[in-house]
């Protein structure tokens, strides 16, 4: 039985849920952890999907068979680290956290690349 390239490895179904997640995570995480001020959060942390502008300077923009972590340069480990940072610090705290998400589901998605 033959599959459907574009089926194999869920290349459909991954980046709908991938893009879903980046949407849902950051919300749940503010309803959970930042009170009455979750839709500020979220927004906050939605607005962390900017990161994304580093996708411009690849060349092809999109390939949905490239791993993000580590080929972008706000993608990277150092990054990460700034990410980290921001998390730590009161007043970018919500920043950084949803920095961390997504960098965290990039990284899931990597992963369920590789399967």
């Amino acid at each position: 039985m033959t599959t459907v390239p574009c089926l194999r490895r869920g290349r459909v179904l991954r980046p709908v849920v991938h893009m879903m997640l980046h949407f849902l995570v950051p919300g749940l995480v503010a309803k959970g952890f930042f009170g009455e001020k979750w839709l500020k959060a979220w927004f906050v942390m939605l607005a962390a999907m900017l990161i994304d502008l580093d996708h411009l300077l690849a060349d092809p923009v999109f390939d949905p068979d490239r791993c993000s972590i580590g080929f972008h340069p706000l993608h990277g480990w150092v990054a990460g680290g700034v990410y980290l940072v921001l998390a730590a610090v009161p007043v970018t705290r919500i920043l950084g956290v949803g920095l961390l998400i997504h960098l965290g589901l990039d990284g899931v998605d990597c992963w369920w690349m590789r399967l």
